[in-house]
């Protein structure tokens, strides 16, 4: 039985203008990968694969290799992740590796835009940042390219380690450290421990960190690397060490914000995004930016026209309601962040729907409620609670629940909603996005 080395692999994946694990994504020239799943096989999906214009396929089983299209490997997700490795070490730039509890996406996004002001920049497209995405996204970068910047999730320890180990980052940023996956990392100490997972692998390849000093915990898992570049706010910055700081001026309706270039010449940018975890973000960005030399003027414009899409922090106005759609992702750290945040903005009427938070293990329970409670005591005109994880919550404090979004809608509250700003947040596995469709 002879398997293809990933040398030769290689050759073949040179001669695909694409690779793709799924056989309804199948075009002329692909590559295509047969992953296997605990309830699929892709091998036998190969021949399908090659019949609607791949190239060649990557399979594990023998049975199906019919022809010198098919390439045998022992393991075809390890074959895949080592091919990725080996085009990533045909280039010689900076990768940016970006892990984090909250804001992974917005990061990268808001980061990419700025690099690409001035850089070939390739970086990860919608979500793919795990041990089948970070690879794909590896092989998908072109040759001008750059600066890569990668996004990294995880939800167990050991994960951005291995990540680490296929995309071989140079430089690396941790955007937060909060309660996120607790029941996969085995609580708050296991996140930090799995999350600075990429600051240790940095230290092993003398690698660069940026550290948001007004972030928890940044600056003590960081202590291990040697080469780092802290950035923090700051009411007048200066040239002064620390170079980057970022001045705010404002917060609500738009966040903006002001910083220098190396000349100390001062510059503003105005942002779509609001409240202080996307101003975490925005400074991540503009330190960035000032780091691999993208002019100052060209930060700033690439900060103030980003535009979220997503479900992560869009606002969208329908039929007389303006909606503030964060409905992605949630977790205890950032549906507190965008609560406040939301109380904060102008306006009287103000109501939250909040699905449930997923995977937060034995902590789930009392997380919701904290949750609860604290939307109740904010300034809100109303608080819905949708998913089963709030129903105890519902119950002692005495707020309306929701077994889920589509009851929610049959319960007709929204026809008290004319003239409200709604936040819309919670875990992706509520679809809350779809009552926006729905009221329309």
């Amino acid at each position: 039985m002879n398997y293809t080395e990933i040398p030769d692999l290689y050759q073949y994946f040179l001669r695909c203008k694409t690779v793709s694990t799924d056989t309804r994504k199948i075009t002329a020239e692909t590559l295509f990968v047969a992953l296997r799943g605990d309830n699929f096989d892709g091998n036998q999906f190969a021949g399908h694969a090659l019949a609607a214009g791949a190239n060649y396929a990557i399979v594990s089983d023998p049975e199906v290799v019919l022809d010198d299209r098919y390439l045998l490997v022992e393991d075809t997700l390890v074959a895949l992740q080592a091919l990725a490795r080996h085009h990533r070490r045909q280039f010689s730039i900076p990768v940016l590796a970006i892990t984090g509890s909250n804001g992974k996406t917005t990061t990268k996004e808001l980061v990419a835009g700025v690099l690409a002001a001035a850089h070939q920049t390739h970086f990860t497209q919608g979500n793919f940042n795990n041990h089948i995405g970070v690879p794909l996204t590896l092989l998908a970068m072109p040759t001008n390219t750059e600066i890569a910047v990668i996004e990294m999730g995880a939800n167990h320890q050991g994960e951005i380690a291995a990540l680490c180990n296929i995309a071989e980052p140079t430089h690396g940023l941790i955007t937060n450290v909060g309660r996120a996956h607790l029941e996969g990392f085995g609580g708050e100490e296991g996140v930090r421990k799995g999350k600075s997972e990429l600051y240790r692998d940095l230290a092993k390849r003398d690698g660069v960190v940026f550290v948001n000093l007004e972030e928890n915990y940044l600056s003590d898992l960081a202590a291990v690397v040697a080469r780092r570049i802290d950035y923090q706010l700051s009411e007048q910055p200066s040239l002064a060490i620390p170079y980057y700081e970022l001045a705010v001026e404002s917060v609500a309706p738009h966040t903006k914000v002001r910083f220098i270039d190396q000349n100390g010449t001062s510059y503003a940018a105005t942002s779509i995004l609001v409240g202080k975890h996307n101003l975490q973000n925005i400074n991540t960005a503009i330190t960035v930016g000032k780091y691999f030399k993208v002019p100052a003027a060209a930060i700033a414009q690439a900060v103030s026209d980003y535009v979220p899409t997503n479900n992560r922090s869009e606002w969208v106005e329908r039929g007389g309601i303006r909606y503030w759609l964060d409905a992605y992702n949630a977790n205890p750290s950032s549906m507190r962040a965008a609560l406040t945040t939301f109380a904060e903005l102008a306006g009287d009427n103000k109501r939250a729907v909040l699905g449930v938070m997923l995977e937060l293990g034995e902590e789930s329970e009392a997380a919701h409620l904290e949750i609860a409670r604290l939307a109740q005591g904010l300034p809100l005109t109303a608080v819905y609670l949708v998913g089963d994880e709030f129903a105890s919550a519902a119950k002692a404090l005495h707020l309306p629940h929701y077994a889920s979004g589509e009851d929610l809608l049959a319960a007709a509250v929204t026809d008290q909603w004319a003239g409200s700003t709604v936040l819309i947040k919670g875990s992706r596995g509520m679809r809350l996005e779809q009552l926006l469709p729905a009221i329309s």
